[in-house]
């Protein structure tokens, strides 16, 4: 067990790396299927291994300059919020309904990931001067240089969107950066890569809080499997992040799509044959 736990946390670090996001929804069911864990404690150990994985891949990126602190951490603090709310939430809802709404959720963000992909204007992360004719509308609008503007509309779209990855974090044990990326680029506008940076600080913060609400819920968390799982991570975080440079834009945004598709259908096959 100790190198299948190691394999999968190199799987899960090679998709945080490559897209920022993603780590989490494979953690859970590789644990599960792959490890026979309980779902309970699978829980805990993802959030704790994503976080810690995440952490790794952060500190570079916030040296190159790849993460906006500001956005993130708006992000990051309604997120931690949304978390222990979650993790309370998924003691209401029968689990074959939330792993159904999560599938679904999932497809909507493939589409419009990949319909923004489409779009190099969209896709370059720097929206439309509120002086030019054809402006973008969207509460979030960036300057000509990529600056955000966090006006009072703006902050509240990323607070809630920030709340609703918490709450998902919470309920199914994810870092919630397949909202996160996707989130970001959509309604703030930002590009790709740097919105993959970000992502992993806000899912380091909102991890923290997912655990920690975890562990006082009472549900057990292996530390020997999270370490193991850790340890992999960081192998697979540092060839996710090489891989993730030689791609351009709407390549990795095409490339989170797809992969995104792939864990919403497994989710789905696996709830429908439960």
């Amino acid at each position: 067990m100790f190198g299948l736990a190691i394999l999968f946390g190199c799987i899960v670090g090679f998709a945080l790396g490559l897209t920022g996001g993603g780590g989490g929804v494979l953690a859970v069911p590789l644990l599960v299927y792959g490890m026979s864990i309980a779902p309970r404690e699978a829980v805990g150990i993802s959030l704790a291994a994503v976080g810690g994985t995440a952490f790794f891949g952060t500190v570079p990126r916030l040296i190159r300059g790849e993460v906006e602190i500001r956005t993130g951490l708006l992000f990051a603090i309604a997120g931690m919020l949304g978390a222990p709310l979650g993790t309370y939430l998924s003691t209401l809802i029968p689990e074959q309904v939330l792993l159904t709404m999560f599938a679904v959720l999932m497809l909507f963000v493939a589409f419009r990931m990949w319909s923004k992909a489409s779009n190099p204007k969209i896709a370059s992360g720097v929206c439309n001067s509120e002086t030019q004719v054809d402006r973008d509308r969207s509460a979030c609008q960036r300057d000509a240089d990529g600056t955000l503007r966090l006006t009072s509309r703006c902050a509240r779209l990323l607070v809630i969107v920030g709340l609703m990855t918490g709450v998902l974090s919470g309920m199914f044990g994810v870092g919630g950066g397949f909202v996160i990326v996707p989130a970001l680029v959509l309604f703030s506008g930002m590009a790709i890569h740097r919105a993959v940076g970000t992502s992993l600080l806000v899912i380091v913060l909102v991890s923290i809080s997912g655990v920690t609400s975890h562990v006082i819920s009472g549900n057990a968390l292996s530390l020997e499997t999270t370490v193991q799982f850790l340890l992999g991570g960081f192998a697979g975080m540092w060839l996710g992040g090489i891989v993730a440079k030689r791609l351009k834009g709407p390549t990795l945004q095409k490339t989170f799509s797809i992969a995104v598709v792939l864990i919403a259908l497994f989710v789905l096959i696996k709830s429908a044959v439960s």
